[in-house]
């Protein structure tokens, strides 16, 4: 690529010690070596390994650190702090797309659905939270990614045993109402939906986790994804909206069901998505004539904005 030099010293930033570490190194691989092939100036840079004050003498920052210390604002912080431009949504975008609680509370009060929920401990009074919810719920880890500690829950004597589970990624855990129905992932690039993608997971696995996210290949993608045009543009539509509210920009991914009645429900957003053979903005950039290289280097265009 011709007119690479204009990026100058770009450090990729992947691996670090969130839980989805193991990811976060298969995607910032990828990007580094699509970076490299295109023929920008493009170094590995793992925050667990280095302090980041090295990251002086960087003229950009492509961000591929999944989940906490990357994805929640923290690392966006140090950038800022250092002016160095960086890909992706801003630091207080960042901290409430990482929050599932704050980002529902900003979704329903910008009048967006979103399933409705409960903060949970082991000493909740359970019984009332299946009255307000029904069951099954999902537990979920509130400052977790990747489907991290997880689990669906059909019978209220496995609610404490889930519980306990997701406390071990997280102090702060929630109770979701399970919604029955088709899932969908938007993905965004320069802040406008891509086309949609249905997730059909083989019959054997409860949801959407992370062995089907990463270690399987037999999780469908449907692209087109099934819905109507009609339908397709409200959810791309509601999508945005969602996006923008919390405050995400450039490039990411919002998580959708639509229910048996047709309803959409959103579920979260992912301000540093995938860039793994398994991801999803991949395959939703490729449906609209991105090869990967060419989505790595649009992606890290975006940074040129911000350090005009």
């Amino acid at each position: 690529m011709s007119n690479a030099a204009k990026f100058g010293k770009v450090a990729v930033l992947f691996g670090g010690k969130s839980a989805e570490r193991a990811v976060s190194l298969d995607s910032g691989q990828a990007v580094l070596e699509a970076l490299l092939r295109s023929g920008v100036q493009a170094e590995a840079f793992d925050p667990q390994d280095r302090s980041v004050t090295e990251l002086v003498g960087y003229d950009r920052a492509f961000i591929v650190l999944h989940g906490r210390g990357g994805e929640d604002g923290q690392i966006q912080g140090v950038l800022e702090w250092l002016n160095i431009p960086y890909t992706g949504t801003g630091v207080q975008g960042s901290a409430i797309g990482m929050d599932k609680v704050k980002t529902k509370q900003i979704w329903q009060g910008s009048d967006l659905p979103t399933a409705p929920y409960r903060i949970v401990t082991k000493d909740s009074d359970l019984d009332a939270v299946i009255a307000d919810l029904g069951l099954p719920v999902i537990i979920k880890p509130v400052h977790e990614g990747s489907s991290v500690g997880m689990s669906k829950v059909e019978k209220a004597e496995d609610f404490a045993n889930a519980i306990e589970k997701a406390t071990q990624h997280d102090a702060v855990v929630m109770a979701e109402k399970w919604i029955t129905g088709r899932e969908f992932t938007i993905s965004f690039l320069n802040g406008q939906p891509l086309p949609v993608i249905r997730l059909q997971p083989p019959a054997d696995v409860a949801f959407y986790d992370y062995e089907a996210k990463y270690q399987r290949d037999d999780v469908q993608y449907g692209i087109p994804c099934g819905l109507s045009e009609a339908e397709e543009k409200s959810l791309q539509a509601l999508c945005l909206r969602a996006f923008q509210a919390v405050g995400a920009e450039g490039w990411g991914r919002i998580d959708a069901m639509q229910d048996q009645d047709g309803n959409f429900w959103l579920l979260e957003v992912n301000t540093v998505p995938g860039m793994t053979s398994h991801s999803l903005v991949p395959k939703a950039a490729q449906a609209v004539g991105y090869g990967f290289d060419q989505l790595c280097v649009a992606i890290l265009e975006q940074t040129l904005a911000k350090s005009a």
